[in-house]
């Protein structure tokens, strides 16, 4: 399978004509958002464009993107929202959980963060793919270089459960991927001219990352 990863888009017109072009060059099976893919306002544009995209589209939110996002996603037919969801293509789980809430010196998924998590680690695996916006702490996520900012709670999901893969984003000045344990870790975000990763993944062995 080939996943298309990609995050932070910001419903930047210049981004989305991108990972359009990159679907087309790279034939990926699946396109995956890990969050912020509007900008506060005004989704419906953006989600149209990614409901015309010619694969289908796994999506969680990011802090940039409303509530009410949660309640839109469900009107559009390639455009499947994950949060709290195990979905299955071609054979390989995706699940994932949506929200964002930036702190200083690290993230919070959401206000029960610890309810979050219980609830996503009930749908995973070690086979699974993982999707949340937020870097676990202490890997991909350094500010400036200097300071820790993801999820610790994040963290210690990946530490439990071991899935196979994560993608995230969030942190755009730790653009790139890392072993976590046993889990590959992929900060996704289209951060400056970045333009996603594209991730090939067997049922057995390490998934092989390609960063745009």
């Amino acid at each position: 399978m080939r996943i298309y990863a990609v995050a932070d888009v910001h419903a930047r017109s210049a981004r989305i004509d991108q990972i359009r072009a990159n679907i087309g060059q790279y034939a990926p099976d699946v396109l995956v958002i890990a969050g912020d893919i509007t900008s506060y306002r005004q989704p419906e544009a953006v989600l149209q464009e990614f409901d015309r995209m010619p694969v289908k589209v796994l999506a969680v939110r990011g802090n940039t993107d409303l509530k009410r996002m949660e309640r839109q996603f469900d009107t559009y037919t390639n455009i499947i929202h994950i949060h709290l969801r195990r979905v299955e293509i071609q054979g390989v789980n995706f699940v994932g959980v949506s929200g964002t809430i930036p702190v200083p010196f690290r993230s919070r998924v959401g206000f029960r963060q610890k309810s979050l998590m219980q609830k996503a680690g009930a749908l995973l695996d070690r086979e699974s793919i993982f999707i949340a916006h937020t870097p676990p702490y202490g890997t991909l996520d350094k500010v400036i270089g200097k300071f820790h900012a993801g999820s610790k709670a994040v963290s210690e999901l990946i530490r439990t459960v071991q899935p196979r893969l994560m993608l995230c984003g969030h942190i755009h000045e730790d653009y790139g991927h890392a072993r976590f344990g046993e889990t590959h870790v992929v900060n996704c975000n289209m951060g400056g001219n970045r333009q996603g990763a594209i991730i090939d993944i067997e049922k057995t062995g390490r998934p092989e990352v390609l960063m745009l």
